[in-house]
């Protein structure tokens, strides 16, 4: 049975995620501190360690310096950058609080599992590190395995066809995998083939002789040629006319091509990498892209996720863009508010790290402060409540009826027994309950990580009326 320790120092929420974890089969030690921790239990016994942030004494992220087991860390949602923040310093994740029992559930799950694989810290750790050194950013399960298969294919000079949408960072990935082949030393060409004129792509990748046609003075070597050695990308490869495509083929099978109007041909020595945002089978299947030089290329086919399935990716993304475009632009570091975060892991991204990339951009050229809001990232999106935001899982994200399944049962204040099972609404009555005497309407909706307005309007909907000696003028 996996052992897990959970240190948080607020009773209810400690008592009520430790009833959770057994009846999941789980044994589980508590703490109110990290010093209680430390000095009562031996950290590495554990498979994980399930921390609060913010903890009397020394914070949460202390634990990640006293032992070598996975930390998760709890925080609130407005506190999501100092969560960003702890990974950097070596957690393993991190959920927002109010949480939800169902991603709990699978956060820990995942990490024990991933724990329990044979050298699984060290390796994706490493891997990590590789990807973060070619530009590339998360630690979501689907980056995880794209790290992987990164890793096994990199070696070999397999063919390798990239799939993602438009903006998630194709090229990224064929550079790191060129990085880590032993083609490094050589030069990796990119060609992103809808962006050459149909009349041209043939003497761009093929390169011609002297009069092969008006215009040809000299002769000219094409781009796969001037990969020879290294490694060529051809980005968006379902633009390729089908004359092109043919002799591409020619050139994967025989590792040889024939510039325009040469008579012999010449061996080339080129790793190939495709990428394209397009269902290549389906067009094959339709007669737009030719079959056999579709099953040439998917050897090895990578999948690239959206940005909107990154999960807690997307903030960690957004931070360090954010960084760069300080440092390009000559700013001081800014700081993303609370609603700007909000909005970045709550909306969509159909553009994707572009996207992102460019309202991060546009916000730091228009912001005066030091701190960015959501209004300067220019999204058309309408701030969510807190039952919509929880850390959110990627297959969530496009899921708008989750609070309302929640909102369905009656609204009603449970039992005070602090060992019961919490739900999202109950945890907020609850918590409003516990704390109203003693905070304003402002640091209730500021703890809770929602607007007052959104705080007025819970209020409403669950029946729990405002205290007639709580502090005003929250």
């Amino acid at each position: 049975m996996p052992r897990i320790l959970i240190v948080e120092d607020e009773d209810v929420i400690r008592l009520a995620l430790r009833r959770l974890l057994e009846r999941n089969d789980y044994q589980v030690d508590e703490a109110a501190s990290v010093q209680e921790a430390v000095n009562n239990f031996d950290l590495d016994s554990y498979q994980l360690l399930i921390s609060d942030l913010r903890l009397p004494g020394a914070p949460g992220t202390e634990l990640i310096n006293k032992t070598e087991r996975p930390v998760l860390i709890m925080t609130s949602y407005a506190s999501l950058k100092s969560a960003v923040d702890s990974m950097k310093k070596g957690a393993i994740d991190y959920i927002a609080k109010p949480f939800d029992h169902d991603e709990m559930l699978d956060t820990v799950a995942r990490i024990i599992s991933d724990d329990d694989s044979a050298s699984a810290p060290g390796n994706t750790r490493q891997r990590q590190q590789q990807a973060r050194a070619n530009g590339m950013i998360g630690s979501c399960k689907p980056m995880q395995q794209l790290y992987e298969h990164i890793r096994r294919v990199s070696p070999t000079d397999t063919t390798v066809l990239v799939h993602g949408e438009t903006g998630t960072g194709k090229e990224l990935v064929a550079r790191a995998i060129h990085s880590q082949s032993k083609r490094a030393n050589k030069a990796i060409i990119c060609v992103n083939c809808a962006a050459i004129p149909e009349t041209l792509i043939e003497s761009e990748l093929f390169g011609y002789e002297k009069g092969a046609f008006t215009g040809a003075n000299t002769n000219r070597i094409g781009l796969i040629e001037a990969a020879d050695g290294g490694t060529l990308f051809l980005d968006e490869i379902g633009e390729l006319p089908l004359e092109a495509q043919a002799r591409l083929l020619r050139f994967i099978q025989e590792d040889e091509i024939r510039r325009i109007g040469a008579v012999e041909s010449s061996k080339v020595d080129v790793r190939l990498i495709c990428a394209t945002h397009r269902d290549l089978k389906d067009m094959a299947h339709n007669g737009r892209f030719r079959e056999d030089l579709y099953y040439r290329i998917n050897v090895m086919k990578l999948e690239l996720p959206p940005l909107r399935e990154r999960g807690k990716d997307i903030l960690e993304i957004a931070e360090t863009l954010l960084q760069r475009r300080c440092e390009a632009l000559g700013r001081e570091r800014l700081k993303l508010s609370p609603k700007a975060i909000q909005a970045i892991t709550t909306y969509v991204w159909p553009g994707n790290i572009r996207e992102l990339e460019n309202a991060i951009e546009r916000a730091v050229i228009l912001c005066e402060g030091s701190e960015i809001d959501n209004e300067l990232l220019d999204i058309d999106l309408e701030l969510v409540d807190i039952s919509q935001i929880r850390g959110r899982k990627p297959e969530r994200s496009r899921n708008p009826n989750i609070s309302e399944r929640k909102d369905a049962r009656p609204s009603r204040v449970r039992s005070s027994d602090p060992t019961e099972d919490l739900s999202l609404e109950d945890y907020f009555q609850r918590f409003v309950l516990e704390h109203q005497d003693s905070m304003s309407e402002t640091e209730l909706a500021q703890k809770l990580g929602v607007s007052r307005k959104c705080l007025w309007e819970r209020r409403q909907r669950l029946g729990i009326p405002r205290k007639k000696t709580a502090r005003s003028g929250g």
